[in-house]
């Protein structure tokens, strides 16, 4: 054997030592599927709720967080047992106030995190009781458009509402299209 075939084997030696690190850190690294997807959630909850936690502490409002996973989101609701007018000023006129904690609660997920959240914030129910109105604004909405058979632009929402719209409107048969930009972005339902 010569010098150069011994020293090809001895670099193919280390290359192969080196690919099969490589592959295992690899799968070191790699999420473990759906139970890490859950603890990542599970975190996104603990991190938000803390920072959420803080906040009511400052501004000296009392209230109950819970958080709940489900359907690949993070939920944190914000009660009283009592009402509060503290919790109730933590919504807002039209939620405007619920929107800018449920960002800042992202942020600082992202800050203890560096990953993107997509979790939402409810307080005192406002939410739940947004989608009420929301279906109502949608069935209204597709009612218009069968009478008149044109379409019908809808009032501003967030993009969170436009969702729930969008969903109760293609369950109702009908079609939505987001338009505008900002916040003046808005649902125009169709017949088609």
């Amino acid at each position: 054997m010569s010098v150069d075939s011994t020293e090809e084997t001895k670099a193919e030696g280390v290359n192969e030592g080196l690919a099969t690190e490589s592959l295992s850190s690899q799968a070191e690294e790699k999420p473990a599927g759906k139970g890490s997807a859950a603890r990542r959630l599970e975190e996104e909850g603990d991190v938000a709720a803390d920072y959420l936690e803080e906040l009511l502490d400052i501004a000296d409002i009392d209230g109950d967080i819970d958080i709940e996973v489900r359907n690949g989101r993070t939920y944190i609701s914000i009660a009283a047992e009592e009402a509060s007018e503290g919790l109730e000023s933590l919504v807002g006129r039209d939620g405007e106030v619920l929107e800018a904690l449920q960002e800042l609660a992202r942020l600082s997920v992202l800050s203890a995190t560096e990953t993107r959240s997509r979790l939402v914030l409810d307080i005192n129910g406002y939410r739940k009781e947004r989608a009420g109105e929301l279906q109502q604004i949608a069935e209204d909405a597709v009612a218009k458009v069968k009478e008149s058979g044109s379409a019908v632009a809808l009032e501003p929402m967030s993009a969170y509402e436009r969702k729930i719209v969008h969903d109760a409107v293609a369950d109702l048969g009908f079609v939505s299209e987001s338009e505008g930009e900002g916040a003046g972005r808005h649902i125009v339902v169709s017949a088609d």
